[in-house]
C-alpha cells in the first residue's frame, strides 16, 4: 500500500508525462487503440453522447453548487458546461501546461478558475464542493482508501461525485493489460478498477446509479468483418450497448463484462 507521501513523488513524474507526453512505442500504440477504434465505436453505437447526456441529468441544477473537476487536463467534454452552468467553477490538474490552456477557455466565465495543483498535497485547501466531477480520474490513484479520504474531507454534507473510469473486470480486457503493463510509459499511475475497487466505493458512498460501457458491445469490432450492411452493423452495436446499458444498473454479473464505468455517489 503507498503512501500519500509516495504518490506525491509519483505524481511529480505523472506531471511531466503529461506535459511533455513522452511516450514509449506500446504506450502509444495502446492509445491509438484506445482512442481510434474504441472512440470510433463508443461513437457510432452512442455510448458517448449517452453518457454525456446522462451526467448532465447527475449534475442537477447547478447554480447553487461549488463545483470541483478533478484532473480535467485542458478541459474535458462537459468543463465549459461545468463552468457556464455553476455557481462556482474550479478546475485542477497536474499538468501546468493543460491548464493554462484551460485558464484561457475559462475567460468569458467570471466564476471559473483553473490551478495546476496535486490533489493530495497539503496547497489545496479548497473545500466544501457540492459536486466532484472526475472524468477518467479515479484510476490515477493507486490507493482508493488515500482518495476516498481524501474526497470526504472536501466535500459538503450531501455532495456528489460523478466518476468514470475504466475496468479491469472482464478476462479479456485484464488479459491485454497484463501483457501491456511491463511496456507501459504511464503504468505507475494507471490503475483501472478491480472488482475490490469498485466495493470499496459502494461502501464508502452511496451509490444512486452505475452505468457499465463495452461488455457484450465491446465486440462489435468482431461484427465490422461480416458481409453485411453498415446500418445493420450499427444497430447490432446499439443493441448491444443498451443491454450493456440496462443490465450493469443491476448486475454485477453484467458489469464486471464491461471496459468502463461511470458513477453517481453521495456522500454518506
Amino acid at each position: 500500500m503507498k503512501t500519500t507521501q509516495e504518490i506525491l513523488e509519483t505524481n511529480k513524474k505523472q506531471k511531466e508525462f503529461y506535459n511533455n507526453f513522452k511516450q514509449n512505442f506500446f504506450t502509444k500504440l495502446w492509445a491509438k487503440f484506445r482512442n481510434g477504434i474504441l472512440n470510433k465505436t463508443r461513437k457510432n453505437i452512442g455510448v458517448s453522447n449517452q453518457t454525456y447526456d446522462l451526467h448532465r441529468v447527475w449534475f442537477g441544477d447547478l447554480k447553487d453548487k461549488k463545483v470541483l473537476d478533478l484532473g480535467c487536463f485542458s478541459g474535458n467534454a462537459l468543463s465549459m458546461y461545468l463552468a457556464e452552468n455553476s455557481k462556482s467553477y474550479l478546475g485542477i490538474d497536474l499538468s501546468d501546461v493543460a491548464i493554462s490552456k484551460l485558464s484561457d477557455r475559462l475567460k468569458p466565465y467570471p466564476n471559473a478558475k483553473a490551478e495546476a495543483i496535486d490533489f493530495l498535497s497539503d496547497e489545496f485547501t479548497e473545500r466544501n464542493f457540492d459536486l466532484v466531477y472526475a472524468y477518467g480520474v479515479l484510476h490515477h490513484f493507486p490507493s482508493t482508501d488515500i482518495l476516498i479520504n481524501r474526497l470526504n474531507e472536501i466535500m459538503s454534507d450531501n455532495a456528489s461525485i460523478i466518476s468514470y473510469d475504466p475496468l479491469e473486470t472482464s478476462w479479456p480486457v485484464k488479459l491485454v493489460r497484463i501483457l501491456y503493463r511491463p511496456f507501459q510509459s504511464d503504468a505507475d499511475w494507471e490503475w483501472p478498477f478491480t472488482k475490490e475497487t469498485i466495493q470499496k466505493y459502494h461502501n464508502a458512498f452511496d451509490v444512486i446509479e452505475r452505468r457499465g460501457i463495452l461488455g457484450k458491445s465491446k465486440w462489435v469490432f468482431v461484427v465490422n468483418f461480416l458481409p453485411i450492411s453498415e446500418e445493420r452493423k450499427k444497430k447490432i452495436g446499439q443493441k448491444w450497448h443498451q443491454q450493456d446499458w440496462e443490465k450493469s444498473a443491476v448486475s454485477d454479473y453484467a458489469l464486471y463484462k464491461c471496459m468502463h464505468l461511470t458513477m453517481l455517489m453521495k456522500k454518506k
